[in-house]
């Protein structure tokens, strides 16, 4: 089941963002700049922010009512990059480790590509790292070209992230 995320749930939406963050990025991130982009880019009031925020949305996706996932995704003012016009951003998309493979991601995806659909947006992008090749190669399926690239900093440690569009008409 997806849901929507509240404000009431940052706590949850922060505890679970860390741990995936951590997941699939701390081996290629010193700890130090993994726990300054906590303090920062997923602390509470960030978060609380973006929650606020109405041109985002986030979406909880719950297995046996538990959220082992969640997606961000992001229009107008809100969007990381404003490199295209009409354009619908999916920020994030992270399922916690011991939920991978079993069809959750795309699940997530599959929504999020139908509320994008749904925006009368004319684009769907988002980044991801220039060396995550198991989901360039998912995006690809869906039928995403790279179009850009951009930096992505956590701390001192500066990644590229590749970003990647698809027309929605």
């Amino acid at each position: 089941m997806i849901v929507n995320i509240l404000e009431k749930d940052v706590s949850i939406l922060r505890e679970l963002a860390m741990e995936t963050f951590a997941d699939t990025f701390g081996e290629s991130i010193k700890d130090e700049d993994l726990q300054t982009y906590f303090a920062t880019d997923l602390s509470l009031d960030t978060l609380s922010l973006e929650l606020r925020n109405p041109e985002s949305q986030y979406y909880f996706i719950l297995v046996d009512h538990q959220p082992v996932g969640f997606v961000k995704v992001n229009q107008g003012s809100a969007q990381t990059e404003q490199e295209l016009d009409n354009a619908f951003e999916i920020q994030r998309l992270y399922v916690k480790k011991g939920y991978q493979g079993l069809g959750l991601g795309k699940k997530l995806f599959e929504f999020v590509l139908d509320l994008a659909k749904a925006s009368g947006c004319d684009w769907v992008w988002l980044g991801v790292w220039e060396h995550n090749y198991k989901a360039q190669a998912f995006y690809t399926k869906y039928g995403f070209e790279k179009f850009s690239q951009h930096e992505f900093i956590t701390g001192e440690t500066v990644d590229i992230d590749w970003l990647l569009r698809r027309p929605l008409k």
